[in-house]
């Protein structure tokens, strides 16, 4: 039989899993994001404070992860822990709120950057609406596949678009830099009448969503060799190198565009090339950004069916998401239902902005449920050898508030589409009992 039940054999290295990390945050938002940052924090020094208490938070969030990464080394880890610590049900409410939430916002991420890719590969007369579309289900089909055919093949894949990426960050970066004398510095308009608290709570979210996907690397647990040493290693070191490219990156944004250049630019990056290098520099960074998308959506669709497997073996979702092909090491069915939980969203996503505010609701509050087991975790395993994180229990405790109030954020300023994760969360209620009907009538058979 080419597909079995079988155990997840750890073939992922350190730099593997460090590539991942990075692909998983730095999807597209980085080049959409600035935008909506700038806007809302209406000044020069609201626009850095909030990407570095965000830099700030995350890192401390990624060696959260870090601890019960190296404490559950488990795949489907981000289900896994809470069905553990709490309850099973609990886990599959977030996984399944999760699950939704990734589908779509991979299909948006892969959007974005069919959107930064048509204008350069198709002449004026073939950009209908529906390019951007197509181009992007035709991304999303290609790294299917390519996933289907093994991890070991994601992973090169992965590795690939990560340097790509990193190169294109930098180079970027450091070039607008040195030759921002020659770029045109918007003048700067009166400073907002909004307090700066409320501008600058606006701003964060913005900013937790582009630093947002470390936490889902748990999921890779199994893969990774020797995790309970190497998985801590692994998250910080991918993490630490988003938030220096974060910051040189926005840098470079401001320096050539000005605060109110940045926020008028939707398509930033395209902007930033076009402002320093001319025409060709804009055409090779909307090429690169696609390829940044398109890493995103790769590492998302690598460690996504670990969540189905764990779920499967708690008896919620049928045992046929139990097995794994013995030679590619893939869950198939995992991967063809989270393909489906994207391809479907990319005919129904509206604009990025309502995407980031339906996202960040529920993901906040998802992370902060799993970040607290670590709470759990070292009470049960005390003085076990694993990781540990600096400053417990205070760092994770600052960092779970810190996810509350984004959430709460949210709630405020987007009320309709934060009831709208709620409500996603809810529906896995019903679910999870008649998934657990179903597999007893099944064993009773």
């Amino acid at each position: 039989m080419a597909a079995e039940r079988g155990r997840i054999e750890a073939r992922l290295s350190v730099f593997d899993t460090a590539m991942i990390v990075f692909s998983l945050v730095v999807g597209i938002g980085i080049f959409r994001t600035p935008a909506i940052v700038a806007g809302a924090a209406g000044s020069t020094a609201l626009f850095f404070t909030a990407w570095t208490i965000a830099g700030l938070v995350s890192l401390v969030g990624a060696l959260t992860f870090a601890e019960i990464g190296s404490r559950h080394p488990r795949a489907g880890g981000y289900y896994r822990v809470v069905a553990d610590c709490y309850h099973p049900a609990a886990a599959f409410m977030l996984n399944w709120a999760q699950t939704v939430m990734q589908g779509a916002s991979a299909a948006g991420v892969a959007f974005i950057g069919a959107e930064y890719l048509a204008p350069i590969v198709l002449p004026p007369g073939l950009l209908a609406p529906q390019a951007p579309l197509l181009i992007a289900c035709a991304t999303m089909l290609l790294l299917l596949t390519l996933n289907y055919r093994g991890i070991r093949s994601g992973a090169r894949t992965q590795n690939l678009l990560s340097l790509l990426k990193i190169a294109m960050i930098v180079g970027l970066a450091v070039l607008a830099l040195v030759l921002a004398p020659r770029a045109t510095t918007p003048a700067a308009t009166a400073a907002p009448a909004a307090p700066w608290l409320p501008r600058l709570a606006t701003a964060l979210i913005p900013c937790f969503y582009a630093y947002g996907g470390y936490q889902m690397t748990m999921n890779l647990g199994a893969d990774l060799k020797d995790a309970r040493r190497r998985f801590p290693l692994a998250i910080s070191a991918g993490m630490l190198t988003v938030v220096a490219l974060y910051l040189l990156l926005n840098l470079a944004y401001q320096q050539v565009l000005g605060t109110d250049g940045v926020a008028g630019a939707k398509l930033v990056a395209a902007a930033l090339s076009r402002a320093t290098f001319g025409p060709a520099g804009e055409v090779a960074v909307s090429l690169a950004v696609y390829l940044s998308a398109a890493g995103f959506v790769n590492a998302t669709i690598l460690q996504m069916p670990r969540s189905f497997h764990a779920i499967a073996s708690d008896g919620v979702l049928p045992p046929a998401f139990l097995r794994v092909n013995p030679r590619t090491q893939v869950q198939e069915l995992g991967l063809l239902l989270f393909g489906a939980t994207m391809l479907l969203p990319a005919f129904l996503l509206g604009s990025f902005e309502k995407l980031l505010n339906y996202v960040m609701f529920t993901d906040t509050l998802s992370i902060a449920v799993v970040a607290s087991t670590v709470f759990v975790l070292r009470r049960r395993a005390a003085g076990d050898g694993g990781y540990a994180m600096p400053g417990y229990p205070w760092l994770p405790a600052l960092y779970v508030l810190c996810l509350l109030g984004v959430a709460a954020s949210v709630l405020v300023t987007a009320p309709r589409l934060a009831l709208a994760g709620v409500g996603i969360l809810i529906a896995g209620w019903p679910l999870y009992r008649a998934g657990r009907r179903f597999s007893g009538a099944a064993g009773a058979a």
